[in-house]
């Protein structure tokens, strides 16, 4: 599809999961196979880049991003006791939720727009939630591409083999002033943070997105717990039957490439694509090979 019909957002829609309200919207143009973005920890759908999705479209997708639950537009969840996303993820705390309450949150997205399935593309905590996602709902799920992530086998302190804690650690002391400024400035710090180191940050353009769309998600390190603290109680990744993509990036500061790795050897007939120069981030460079592998493996249904 020509670009030219692409570039803006429909008004921002809700799907129901049992009283939680998830916020959503389309790509404006987009048409095609039907593609569900999930965005990673604490953060909105708006950290998708408008230029990506609008490559996704070119390659035949109707394009789709949502909120997961205690981000972005959708339902806040109330507090746990902790605001330590390492304790949560080390189980030492009730969870407020499950990860296939998560997993459930994506379906009522694809009831709320009519689709009976689609391929879904995660990033970061969102590439986990993909896989959990194709595993909990195998009949509304045509393929998936994780990026970034730990595979969904791995919990509670398990998971800890397979990150990097510099960043986060520097992160989790950074001090922000309260209000929008507080917020703009901690969104800039973890996308500067997350950034490649073989292709520039734009931190104009960087900024431009984020004093548009204010996200304050990456320092609410309450709702990060929360989300990071949901077990998983489902399917094994030997049991997926969706075509997968795993990605991971070689300069990722956060996820090591052992994770996708990982992923990929557990999932049958999964394909592992490496992204050179990619840090914790889909820097612009790589976006027509992100696009046209995720196109690839779309292709793959009915064929494995």
């Amino acid at each position: 599809m020509s670009s030219d019909n692409l570039g803006a957002w429909s008004p921002t829609t809700y799907a129901n999961n049992d009283g939680v309200r998830i916020a959503f919207d389309r790509l404006a143009g987009s048409s095609g196979d039907p593609l569900l973005l999930v965005m990673g920890l604490g953060t909105s759908r708006f950290w998708w880049p408008q230029e990506l999705c609008e490559t996704f479209a070119d390659q035949g997708f109707e394009v789709v991003r949502y909120d997961q639950r205690d981000a972005g537009e959708s339902t806040r969840m109330p507090d746990t006791s902790s605001s330590n996303p390492f304790a949560a993820l080390a189980g030492r705390q009730s969870a407020s939720y499950t990860a296939e309450d998560m997993a459930d949150d994506a379906v009522a997205v694809m009831d709320a727009l009519g689709w009976e399935r689609a391929h879904v593309f995660g990033h970061s905590m969102g590439g986990t939630l993909a896989q959990r996602i194709a595993l909990r709902h195998p009949d509304r799920v045509l393929s998936i591409v994780s990026s970034a992530a730990v595979p969904s086998d791995a919990s509670g302190v398990s998971v800890f083999r397979y990150l990097r804690f510099g960043l986060l650690a520097k992160l989790a002391r950074a001090k922000f002033p309260e209000g929008r400024e507080g917020d703009i400035e901690a969104n800039l710090a973890v996308a500067r943070g997350v950034a490649s180191r073989t292709y520039p940050f734009d931190e104009d353009e960087a900024r431009e997105w984020i004093e548009r769309q204010v996200d304050t998600g990456p320092r609410d390190t309450k709702a990060q717990s929360r989300q990071i603290g949901a077990k998983w109680h489902g399917p094994k990744l030997r049991t997926m039957t969706a075509p997968a993509l795993v990605l991971a990036g070689d300069e990722d500061p956060i996820v090591k490439v052992k994770a996708g790795q990982d992923t990929a050897k557990l999932i049958p007939d999964a394909r592992f694509s490496i992204l050179r120069g990619a840090g914790h981030d889909l820097p612009k460079a790589l976006w027509p090979q992100v696009a046209t592998e995720t196109r690839a493996n779309a292709d793959r249904v009915g064929l494995t």
